[in-house]
Order: C-alpha cells, then sequence, then structure tokens
C-alpha cells in the first residue's frame, strides 16, 4: 500500500516533535527537573507517537474501503489493517 505524500509529511511532523520532546526529557534529566514535569513532557511525547500510528492506520483504513480489492493484494486485508488499529488502541 502507498500512503499518500499528505500522510507520510504529516507522520514526519509528528515524529520530529516527538523526538524534540524526548530530546527535552533528557535535558530536564539532566537538569534535575521535577518528576511531574518530565512524567508530563513524556506524556506528551507518548501522545504524538499515538497519533503518527493513527494517522497512518486512518491511511490504511481509507485504502482499505476506497480500494478493497487493492488493499487485499497488497497484504493489507480490511481484518490487518483492522488489528493493527488494535495494536495501537
Amino acid at each position: 500500500m502507498e500512503l499518500p505524500q499528505d500522510v507520510i509529511a504529516d507522520v514526519r511532523r509528528r515524529l520530529h516533535r516527538v523526538v524534540g520532546q524526548v530530546q527535552g526529557v533528557e535535558r530536564m534529566l539532566d537538569e534535575g527537573r521535577e518528576c511531574r514535569d518530565v512524567v508530563t513532557q513524556l506524556s506528551a511525547a507518548t501522545k504524538a507517537l499515538e497519533q503518527a500510528g493513527f494517522r497512518l492506520v486512518a491511511a490504511g483504513l481509507t485504502y482499505c474501503l476506497e480500494h478493497p480489492e487493492d488493499a487485499e493484494a497488497d497484504g493489507y486485508p480490511l481484518d490487518v489493517v483492522q488489528k493493527m488499529f488494535m495494536k495501537l488502541a
């Protein structure tokens, strides 16, 4: 399944955000910041990763619904994409 360029761009933006957040966590640890602040930043990074995954799965579901035969031929029948979704949920 080929992902649309807008989906790829969106996921890349989200991943870049995660990188910045993880680097921020490392700095916070080096600086001896409060635990609650570090956990808040970790939570934000986790949420951003989840959103990147959901964006990919949403694109896959859309593809499966719009092109069921092609999706099946590409190895992405609807049940496989649903399992991908459940891994993130």
